[in-house]
């Protein structure tokens, strides 16, 4: 690419940046989706811990999926309640921030909850951050913000037509199918990981159906097709929340809120991009910008999920070497019976 080219470029994004700077509403959507982020860590340190409770009193690991018995005691955890209020402010926040900007700008905002559950989670369980656990954090939290600062600058709204929703619905209907089998058939094989990911696809496409929802209501368009976006919103974020659960009792707090605040995003994102034709404005270079920068935050949430030291910790206790050191062998690794 020649340099006038990017100096070309560099002057758009400085106009439309100072644009940006004029928008009352996401001016206000901004500060709405932050503090929902805050919310988000507080509530999934809280529910962690409650699940870790729960697990500990009934002597079951519910790392292949948490039995109705285990869901049923999480009710009467108080930690676990009080972080399921903390999430339901979160909620609130982000639904009111997306009542207020492109989903495209609210959903990657997320990403600093993650900076504020490793600080919580290192400080509670002991587990301070290693080398390898803060750059996978880094490349989380800075490849959202590279996403959102130019996602801020080009993302643009308009009325989500009736087909669009279909469209949607229709990929939701067949991610719920895929998940459920994958679930259904390697349950007792999948770990933190999966269940991550899933709930971050899920979510996903909860916060584009809350986003349509809003706007139809605000344009006092409650039709059918509205009240099947209200159902599948509901299925879809119950399907996401039993996941999240179950990916505490196999992983780590900010791992789980990793996973969730980039995966969560991009697909919100790309059903906002592909979809609703959120990035219309966007030139080329912009979305390459933009898969450079998704590449990079997945890239760290693999990098978390296989060097976070809880994790490091908890597969040494059962006798699981990782990471580079997977193949050694010798007296140094330790046995199940350790």
């Amino acid at each position: 690419m020649s340099i006038s080219v990017w100096m070309t470029g560099a002057e758009d994004v400085t106009e439309q940046l100072v644009g940006v700077f004029q928008n009352p509403k996401l001016l206000l959507g901004i500060p709405l989706a932050l503090a929902g982020a805050v919310f988000m860590s507080l509530g999934a340190q809280y529910q962690y811990r409650g699940v870790e409770k729960v697990e500990r009193l009934s002597g079951a690991d519910g790392a292949s999926g948490l039995s109705a018995g285990q869901l049923k005691a999480l009710l009467t955890r108080p930690s676990w309640i009080a972080g399921t209020l903390m999430l339901a402010l979160a909620i609130v926040c982000q639904l009111a921030a997306l009542s207020q900007a492109p989903l495209m700008v609210v959903q990657p905002l997320g990403a600093i909850a993650l900076v504020i559950t490793t600080l919580l989670n290192a400080r509670i369980s002991g587990h301070s951050p290693t080398r390898q656990s803060i750059t996978a954090i880094i490349c989380c939290v800075g490849g959202i913000f590279l996403f959102v600062f130019f996602a801020a600058i080009y993302a643009t709204e308009r009325p989500i037509a009736n087909n669009e929703l279909f469209t949607i619905l229709t990929i939701l209907l067949v991610v719920i199918i895929v998940l459920g089998a994958c679930w259904l058939v390697l349950r007792r094989r999948m770990r933190a990981l999966f269940y991550v990911i899933g709930a971050g696809i899920l979510y996903g496409f909860v916060a584009t159906l809350a986003k349509a929802v809003i706007n139809r209501i605000e344009a006092g368009n409650f039709e059918w097709i509205t009240l099947v976006c209200v159902i599948a919103l509901i299925a879809a974020g119950a399907v996401g929340a039993y996941f999240v659960q179950t990916a505490y009792s196999s992983g780590p707090p900010d791992l789980v809120i990793a996973g969730l605040t980039v995966v969560d995003p991009m697909i919100a994102v790309l059903i906002g991009m592909v979809v609703l034709g959120e990035a219309a404005a966007a030139p080329p270079w912009v979305l390459v910008i933009f898969a450079v920068a998704g590449a990079i935050a997945i890239w760290g949430v693999v990098g978390l999920a296989r060097y976070h030291p809880q994790v490091l910790s908890d597969s040494q206790d059962l006798g699981i070497t990782r990471g580079s050191d997977g193949d050694a062998k010798g007296p140094e690794a330790k046995s199940p019976e350790a």
